[in-house]
């Protein structure tokens, strides 16, 4: 129970890394509260974690709905201690200058701006209080060992892991802690986009030749790996952006 009488917010909790990260979360003692746009997704989640927990319909990428998601959160299930900015999108594999500037907005409003807003949200309430609390922000391999065909989804886990580590030097005397996880590819339902091909063996390889351990990664590995982070266990380390990634970046 290492996150016992804790309050944790997760965006894109219905499915992925936030279903995992919440699951895990929860088995630990924490009250969840799941924001994503997949309401329906996030109620069968919900309705399966052994500790209290709600939902609420968020679109990360507007503020007011942000804010309206800290605000439930608290009214529902008590002070948040723990934030998951782990709502994330990607457009499929493909050059560079196909990409259009709706879709270049549309990656950096939710991968990006999400962070802005959440910042703005529970921040205020943390520094008010004086208890702190903990931000963990899903960023990506893509960020530090970037591959071919998501220039611009790249930049923006870029983007990500350098605002983590922003974020944590200038929080750190309010007793906020910020870290980021960066996942190699994993089996996800955004799998297909990001390899711009059918989810086969055959185009699966070319991945996974390039990740040492051999394999994809896992949703619980990264929701393990958020645990940590989380846990009063990880009390004195902040600005860290944890790879779980096979030893794909080394």
């Amino acid at each position: 129970m290492r996150l016992k009488g804790k309050t944790a917010l997760v965006t894109g909790g219905a499915d992925g890394f936030g279903r995992a990260i919440a699951q895990r979360f929860s088995s630990e003692g924490a009250r969840i509260m799941i924001a994503d746009i997949n309401h329906s997704g996030s109620i069968k989640v919900s309705a399966d974690l052994p500790v209290k927990s709600s939902t609420v319909v968020c679109d990360v990428s507007k503020g007011h709905q942000v804010q309206e998601a800290v605000a439930l959160t608290e009214k529902e299930l008590g002070e948040i201690n723990i934030v998951v900015n782990n709502a994330g999108w990607s457009y499929r594999n493909q050059p560079l200058l196909d990409i259009d500037e709706a879709t270049l907005r549309r990656v950096y409003e939710i991968n990006v701006f999400s962070i802005y807003h959440m910042v703005q949200a529970v921040v205020p309430l943390w520094r008010e209080r004086g208890s702190g609390g903990v931000m963990i922000n899903v960023s990506s391999t893509a960020g530090q060992r970037p591959r071919p065909g998501l220039t611009w989804y790249n930049s923006t886990k870029g983007a990500v892991s350098l605002l983590t580590k922003s974020l944590a030097v200038e929080l750190a005397s309010d007793r906020i802690r910020v870290c980021a996880i960066a996942p190699v590819l994993g089996t996800t339902g955004l799998l297909e986009t990001f390899i711009g091909k059918p989810d086969t063996l055959e185009n699966r390889k070319q991945f996974l030749d390039t990740i040492p351990l051999g394999r994809l990664c896992d949703p619980m590995d990264v929701a393990n790996a958020a645990l940590y982070l989380a846990s009063d266990e990880a009390s004195f380390i902040t600005g860290v952006v944890l790879d779980v990634d096979g030893g794909r970046s080394v």
